[in-house]
């Protein structure tokens, strides 16, 4: 069962280690199936393996026809057209900050079964994925904002903690 640690949990905001799919630390199929699960059960679109605890390059993230799970995750390649969208986390929930990222990225990781697979994201499904690529590269996604748009995201998201 994933149990998200809390928002000032130091492994937020340190590098995590490549995932050992030779002799793995956890059962890599376990492990895809619970990040997926959660994401389903908690309506987001994506989660990285170190927002619960475990320091290692694990993401899942929420996509159509099909979810994905990488291991070991890294871009490739990226379009030099960006978009501002507005993202949130479940690290930080009830933050939404608007974060310039690039529209489209070529990535290559590994399956939990160890395959290598390239595949390229576009639009939401590659932001997603960057956000959480942040989050293995202990990046909190608020830090990629402009610091008037970071300042004010967050006196507000304050606002609505200290009324919780």
């Amino acid at each position: 069962m994933i149990v998200l640690s809390p928002k000032n949990d130091p492994v937020l905001t340190t590098e995590t280690e490549r995932f050992d799919l030779e002799k793995p630390p956890t059962d890599p199929i376990a492990l895809a199936h619970d990040m997926v699960s959660f994401i389903h059960k908690n309506n987001g679109l994506g989660l990285s393996a170190n927002q619960f605890g475990l320091p290692y390059k694990v993401l899942a993230m929420r996509s159509h026809p099909e979810n994905f799970v990488c291991f070991n995750p890294r871009i490739v390649d990226q379009s030099e057209e960006e978009l501002i969208m507005e993202e949130t986390s479940f690290s930080f929930p009830g933050l939404v900050v608007k974060i310039k990222r690039p529209r489209t990225i070529k990535v290559r990781f590994n399956t939990p079964n160890g395959e290598t697979l390239t595949h390229k994201f576009t639009g939401m499904s590659a932001r997603v994925f960057q956000h959480q690529m942040d989050h293995l590269n202990g990046v909190i996604f608020y830090t990629r904002a402009s610091k008037i748009v970071r300042d004010q995201a967050l006196k507000k998201w304050k606002k609505t903690q200290n009324k919780a």
